[in-house]
């Protein structure tokens, strides 16, 4: 599967997708299924993998050594080293794909090596790093919050690999940093499992997303008022190895604005640009370009979200990456039944990033970005360039729907066909995830107008509710149409199978599934971790262990229940 670039006549459509492809294009060839390619690989040890630091050479760093909270001005990193556990760390998973095909490092060495644990907890630094922290600001919740910076976040250094493909790796959670404000610096278990395994699991979806190489605990208590109620516990520490092609995100630049650190401000985006953006270094407008290619590829990372039922949960500005990944996973959830009103965050007590309104905070978010770049770009034409935004996001996410409904082409009718359809899940409270993967495993021919025939097949369990609704029958005979077959009885579905069961995950990461991976590894199990790690390899093929863990079933009822909060 490779990602192909939107053809449109409309300027604003322009190669903004070279570097998204490029990036998700790895995913098919990095496949761990490919064991030609793995053949091939030249492993490195831990003892002769160095990182560099060609990033830090380019943008200030803080003189001040110290590690201790405070305001900082007139740099975009602090020296910060990790803080090691008071306890041994240990190795609950590690990612065969990101340690292989991105680090260039053997796998089953690695997850037995004592040493690449202590790398991973922060106790050992690998040769040629250079531990920081970023400094960023953000709109938090509508608002501008000042300086937040990288609170228990620590950046080692940068690894150009065999493919020549670029990481900046990072350690979350290893303790505190000058922009920890009131916090200890650490991430509990809790959220580090959760993080860990929707990095991945967003990579297999074929969702721009960071990446997570490994997850480390120790028995180090941390206190958390989990749901912020006043009743705070010990929980344990945890830290993820991460990867990303960049951490900067819309904050780093609005910091920079806001204070007026202006010449910092044009010297980080030309760094952003000659690193990421290489083909707009000689443009004479290459910053409204710029512009126009992230505003490009956020509305096709916000379609892509809707499109699976992700929602993020804190979409603040300084959790929207420059690169238009998906980052920093906190009270995140996929959708269960569909509800276009879903809050995945107990925090969220406004339900400002609600799953319907994701489209629109990232419009609120890209404007506030705009403004951050206002000493750089014409005001006027900055609008201009967001005001299509709305358009770009609907192009991309009708193109996205109509492939999870098995069309081909567009029609004028597509919109109101995938209204309608979505309408009737809400009402009959329908699986998303699952009444999309149904309708693609049944022939087309099969079904019964009325669904009668599917409603007593206990293997479907989310569509048969959908074919109880009293607009299913115009519904399915309208889809009939826009699929164009004349002759059901001789009509072969494969393609319509097929194609809609390469975008449509039989499996996703609910949250319930995330919760007894937690219980479990809280004990020293670590089993469910591994398994939902594997499973979410390939989501979108049947797999008999995913089946017999009912990952594929009706989520159980208890699973609604349950809460997540911006605690971690």
């Amino acid at each position: 599967m490779t990602i192909k670039l939107v053809q449109s006549d409309d300027h604003c459509l322009i190669d903004h997708l070279n570097l998204y492809t490029a990036y998700f294009n790895t995913r098919m060839l990095n496949n761990d299924d490919h064991a030609d390619t793995c053949s091939r690989l030249s492993f490195k040890t831990l003892q002769n993998w160095q990182l560099s630091n060609r990033l830090y050479h380019l943008l200030p760093i803080e003189a001040e050594n110290r590690n201790f909270v405070r305001q900082v001005n007139n740099v975009v990193f602090s020296p910060c080293p990790p803080t090691p556990f008071n306890h041994p760390p240990k190795l609950v998973a590690a990612s065969k794909n990101v340690i292989q095909h991105l680090l260039d490092l053997n796998y089953e060495d690695v997850i037995q090596s004592k040493h690449f644990v202590d790398f991973a907890a922060g106790h050992v630094l690998p040769t040629g790093s250079i531990p920081v922290s970023h400094r960023y600001g953000g709109h938090q919740f509508g608002y501008w919050a000042g300086q937040l910076g990288d609170g228990r976040a620590v950046m080692l250094g940068e690894y150009t690999n065999s493919q020549g493909i670029r990481w900046e790796l990072q350690l979350k959670g290893s303790g505190k940093t000058p922009y920890s404000r009131n916090g200890d610096g650490r991430a509990v278990l809790r959220s580090s499992i959760r993080e860990y395994l929707v990095s991945e699991a967003m990579h297999y979806l074929g969702i721009a997303t960071t990446r997570a190489a490994s997850i480390v605990m120790s028995d180090e208590p941390v206190w958390r008022d989990q749901f912020y109620d006043g009743h705070p516990t010990t929980e344990k520490a945890a830290i993820v190895l991460r990867l990303a092609p960049s951490w900067f995100r819309f904050g780093s630049i609005e910091i920079l604005h806001y204070n007026q650190e202006l010449q910092l401000l044009q010297k980080l985006v030309d760094v952003i640009i000659n690193f990421h953006y290489p083909h707009l270094s000689n443009d004479n407008q290459k910053y409204i370009k710029f512009y126009a290619q992230v505003v490009n590829a956020t509305a096709y990372l916000i379609a892509q979200w809707q499109s699976v039922g992700f929602t993020h949960g804190v979409c603040n500005t300084d959790n929207f990456s420059i690169l238009s990944l998906t980052i920093d996973y906190g009270p995140f959830g996929f959708l269960d039944k569909y509800n276009d009103n879903f809050i995945p965050n107990t925090s969220d007590d406004e339900g400002r990033y609600r799953y319907r309104l994701q489209p629109d905070v990232a419009q609120f978010n890209l404007n506030k970005l705009r403004i951050a770049l206002s000493s750089l770009i014409n005001e006027l034409e900055g609008q201009n360039i967001l005001s299509n935004y709305e358009k770009i996001y609907r192009r991309f996410y009708l193109q996205l729907m109509r492939r999870k409904l098995g069309f081909k082409g567009k029609h004028p009718s597509d919109a109101k066909l995938i209204a309608q359809f979505l309408k009737m899940m809400k009402y009959q409270n329908a699986d998303f995830t699952m009444t999309f993967r149904e309708l693609s495993e049944i022939h087309i021919k099969n079904i019964s107008v009325y669904g009668q025939d599917f409603q007593k097949d206990k293997q479907l369990w989310s569509l048969p509710k959908v074919m109880k609704d009293k607009e299913w029958p115009i519904w399915i005979k309208n889809y009939i149409a826009r699929l164009n077959i004349n002759n059901l009885t001789s009509y072969d579905d494969r393609d319509r199978q097929i194609q809609m069961q390469d975008v449509n995950p039989r499996y996703i990461l609910r949250n319930y599934m995330a919760q007894i991976a937690i219980d479990k590894a809280n004990n020293g199990d670590f089993s469910e971790v591994i398994n939902i790690q594997n499973v979410l390899l390939n989501p979108f093929l049947k797999q008999e262990t995913a089946e017999a863990l009912g990952y594929a079933s009706p989520p159980p009822y208890w699973s609604s229940k349950l809460r997540v909060s911006c605690s971690s």
